[in-house]
């Protein structure tokens, strides 16, 4: 057997050996599931092992020996488990990893310097562990490394200049430990650089300069630091800057008028006693010597000013206006909840504030209390997936929603950056996607309040035949072709809604069968839309973690190259997947024999050259219209074209299946 993959079930219990028995296997992926023990002894020394991932489980004691490690292991993840322990030098011998993560555990000691020796390496996260020590300069040595994350350890000294020499890193996260020293002036050299995250340090001296050369970053967060002196006005070359915070710290003057800058309003600058100017609301002392003479105007200048000063007065008025309104009309349609009481173990958790959208929920602090008990029910659980776990909660008069906890984005630290996204995603409305109800934010624990869909998704109808989650019998006859196309348009109608009407642009990133809801009319209902906006790190490996679903990834996406090229037609892709997934009723990629792996779109695009499109189908959809089939399968086929460039916009993908529809309405 060379492929398994256990992924996003409930499997519990341990993993046996599988040295002996499983010697052809490639590819073992066992994330998100309840596996407990010990990780299965003699795994490293397998091979033709490329791909492993543990993640999202239960699993204790030490990392496996890794003193023989197979010569293909490529990808190794055990994140997110209670492994303890120290990392062992001897990972080195697992010289082509190129993906290293063994975060979110409970390992001790330092990082072993003979990590450096794995120079094929491009990602390494160690990050929620107890690890001590320094960071070992021998990192620096790490030539191709895209992904370093340090953050929340117990590392102490300085940030090693050193790692200046990895120059193609896209994400720096050395936040929350105890690291010294100055900020290095060299780290223009990592050109690439789209996250720099050393927050909640003891970082001291002032904010070089030199940080304007990345032209790439996208993250820059400095606070909680000791820094001081002012805020270097080359920073406004930082165009692409979508996060920007250096609250907490001793830096002082004035904060520069450039918009990169003051785009991110007061909360990026707070407690730094020596700042002054917008967007704060501390003056800055005049210029000391200011000369109190100066040229009389004249006629025109004073009219230009008489002009400006008008126009100005005009634009507050209408501004006031509008913000009142505003406020009037979040007022009328959200309601918050905020409580002080101290959080108890089995009550209480709603502790901090809680936000809601809609006017059909209770609006009694009591319900809440009561309602979100069921958080603590491993019964109400309805779903697991790659950023959190989904439960169920219910309330008197027959009202239900469905509650995220986020798990993996458990580093969101910034409160107005969660509201503001989620505000923004609450605003979004269209009848095939799942409604954003309200959310919770407190420094611990972060919930998303969603519409319930109670008919299950797409892979429960078409993929599980026990599945029982409907109430109308047999489940996958009742996905008959009619059916399959409104699922089809449906989700296509709402991707094409995020992409084209949402202004700036919504991008999904994960969609895949399990995030396509149906309702009790089997009409789809599409769920866990930007939520990538909310990941800290948006690089390869962190979509590729986020974006979990084997066979639905795009092709962009899953490559470990050197820029960040996700976009629309990534979007694209997946939903071409998921059109050859209700034309065939197979999965993206299947093992039906012991040495056999079918890749669907490989498959259908094999079938369809040989002229056997209809050997394509699937079998309960005998007696439908083929040519509506041949067209739908083709469309998908389109849409997961390698090159991005060449598959069509959502916009033009609903505008061929509207084409088709008339033929369709028949059950």
């Amino acid at each position: 057997m060379a492929y398994i993959s256990l992924r996003s079930n409930r499997v519990e219990g341990s993993v046996p050996d599988l040295s002996s028995a499983c010697r052809s296997l490639e590819f073992l992926d066992l994330a998100s599931n309840s596996f407990s023990g010990s990780l299965p002894f003699g795994l490293l020394q397998l091979r033709n092992l490329s791909f492993f991932n543990a993640s999202e489980n239960r699993f204790r004691g030490a990392i496996p020996d890794s003193r023989s490690c197979g010569d293909q292991l490529s990808i190794f993840d055990v994140s997110m488990n209670q492994l303890s322990g120290e990392i062992s030098s001897g990972i080195a011998n697992c010289r082509n990893l190129r993906v290293l993560n063994l975060g979110f555990n409970m390992l001790n000691g330092s990082i072993p310097a003979e990590i450096a020796n794995i120079k094929m390496l491009s990602v390494l996260a160690l990050a929620n562990n107890s690890i001590q020590g320094t960071i070992p300069v021998e990192l620096g040595g790490l030539e191709l490394l895209q992904s370093l994350d340090l953050h929340n350890l117990q590392l102490v000294g300085e940030v090693p200049e050193i790692l200046s020499n990895c120059r193609f890193l896209l994400e720096l996260d050395l936040s929350g430990n105890r690291l010294q020293g100055q900020i290095p002036r060299n780290l223009y050299n990592m050109t690439y650089l789209k996250l720099l995250d050393l927050h909640n340090n003891q970082l001291s001296g002032d904010i070089p300069s030199t940080l304007g050369q990345l032209s790439r970053l996208q993250y820059l967060d400095l606070s909680e630091n000791y820094l001081n002196g002012s805020i270097p006005p080359e920073l406004g070359n930082l165009t692409l800057l979508t996060h920007f915070n250096v609250s907490f710290n001793n830096l002082g003057g004035e904060i520069p008028s450039i918009p990169v800058i003051q785009q991110f309003g007061p909360s990026a600058f707070t407690h730094n006693p020596g700042l002054c100017g917008s967007p704060l609301n501390t003056r800055c002392r005049a210029a000391a010597g200011a000369s109190k003479s100066g040229r009389l105007l004249s006629v025109s200048a004073i009219v230009a000013i008489v002009a400006a000063a008008a126009i100005l007065t005009g634009v507050c008025v209408i501004s006031v206006m509008n913000i009142r309104a505003r406020r009037r009309r979040r007022d009328e349609e959200v309601l918050v909840l905020e409580s002080t009481q101290p959080a108890s173990s089995e009550s209480n958790l709603i502790i901090g504030k809680l936000v809601l959208f809609s006017k059909s929920l209770p609006s009694k602090y009591e319900d809440w209390e009561a309602g979100t008990k069921a958080l603590l029910d491993k019964e109400c659980l309805i779903g697991a997936g790659s950023i959190g776990t989904v439960y169920r909660t219910s309330f008197e008069g027959g009202i239900s929603i469905a509650v995220k906890k986020l798990e993996t984005l458990g580093r969101i630290r910034n409160q107005d950056e969660f509201e503001q996204e989620i505000g923004r995603l609450g605003n979004l409305h269209h009848p095939n996607l799942v409604a954003f109800q309200g959310y919770y934010w407190s420094s611990s624990i972060q919930l998303i309040l969603s519409q319930f869909v109670p008919n299950g998704n797409v892979h429960q109808h078409l993929h599980e035949q026990s599945y029982s989650g409907s109430s109308t019998g047999s489940i996958r006859s009742e996905l008959h072709w009619g059916r399959r196309f409104r699922i089809a348009l449906g989700t296509a109608r709402a991707l094409a809604y995020l992409h084209h009407d949402c202004k700036p642009q919504v991008l999904h990133l994960n969609i895949k069968a399990t995030n396509i809801l149906l309702d009790e009319a089997f009409e789809p209902k599409l769920s866990d839309y930007g939520l990538g906006k909310l990941l800290p790190m948006l690089g390869n490996y962190a979509f590729t973690k986020f974006h979990t679903a084997v066979g639905y990834v795009a092709p962009e996406l899953a490559s470990q190259g050197l820029s960040l090229r996700y976009g629309d037609k990534c979007d694209v892709y997946s939903f071409g997947i998921v059109l050859l997934e209700l034309v065939t009723g197979r999965k993206p990629v299947e093992s039906p024999a012991v040495t056999e792996v079918v890749v669907l779109r490989d498959y259908v695009r094999d079938l369809l050259e040989k002229g056997s499109a209809s050997d394509c189908f699937d079998r309960s959809l005998r007696g439908f219209s083929e040519n509506e089939l041949i067209q739908v399968m083709k469309l998908g086929l389109i849409c997961t074209s390698e090159a991005p460039s060449r598959r069509p916009s959502m916009a033009e993908i609903v505008q061929v299946l509207e084409s088709i529809k008339p033929n369709s309405e028949s059950s």
